[in-house]
């Protein structure tokens, strides 16, 4: 079995966000792999230890993402392919286009992704790249199963689970509680050292510059107002109602 995984190199979300002129500034913070993406490293590898398979993580991103990347083969993954670009116009969009163009010349059974990205949670990227495959996708798995061809996800759906049946090629995103992420051993950390990724350019994948191009621009970014402090109030309850009233009404302005 061949599996490729799609992930992202994000914000250690641990990391305190600094945001100058509309844009977020990134020296300096801790990266790391997109906690939803390690889910699906984690299924890939565990399926590479049940079943046996061939695993490859593929990343679009800065020099900087190769980090990602070597965390993944420490955990057990076989190579990877870094598609370098630092364009800060990037959006879902071309993301997808260009990892789509990258793979497609690879053989592969199944693509795992995270079902989302902690930075910008849209969810797109990689349904996106199931359809410039022309490839069926399920989303949010928290239990994936693989008998021969035959795929059985079961899939968070807003507070329940259903279950989808499906057969190979698929792609499907991973949800918390699909597993739990493992650590990269030292020796895992040592052998990552020498596994391969294979570097590409944009303009290697040979991609039409106009059908490329990113259909969202960001236009202002900042952080959210920091919280006032809350109130108490004190008093026989039919005073408290009474003030409450006045509070929403007079200073929040919500009624």
């Amino acid at each position: 079995m061949d599996i490729i995984v799609l992930l992202k190199q994000t914000f250690d979300t641990e990391e305190k966000i600094v945001i100058q002129d509309g844009k977020i500034v990134e020296d300096g913070p801790e990266y790391v792999i997109n906690p939803y993406d390690e889910y699906a490293v984690e299924a890939a590898i565990k399926l590479k230890e049940t079943q046996g398979a061939e695993v490859t993580v593929i990343t679009l991103g800065p020099p900087r993402a190769e980090n990602a990347l070597r965390t993944a083969l420490a955990m057990g993954a076989d190579k990877a392919i870094l598609i370098e670009d630092e364009s800060s116009i990037l959006d879902e969009h071309t993301i997808s286009i260009a990892l789509a163009a990258a793979i497609k010349d690879h053989d592969y059974d199944l693509i795992l992704a995270g079902s989302m990205s902690v930075d910008n949670g849209a969810s797109q990227v990689a349904v996106r790249v199931a359809e410039e495959l022309d490839m069926a996708h399920v989303a949010t798995a928290v239990e994936l199963t693989i008998d021969s061809n035959k795929v059985t996800v079961v899939r968070d759906v807003e507070g329940n689970s259903e279950v989808i049946e499906a057969t190979l090629p698929l792609l499907v995103t991973a949800q918390q509680g699909l597993n739990e992420p493992r650590y990269p051993s030292l020796p895992g950390i040592m052998k990552a050292k020498k596994k391969p990724i294979d570097r590409l350019s944009v303009n290697d994948l040979g991609l039409n510059l106009e059908e490329s191009t990113a259909k969202t621009v960001i236009l202002d970014q900042f952080l959210p107002p920091k919280k006032e402090a809350g109130k108490v109030l004190s008093g026989e309850l039919s005073q408290q109602a009474q003030e409450l009233v006045q509070l929403l009404h007079q200073e929040a302005k919500v009624i």
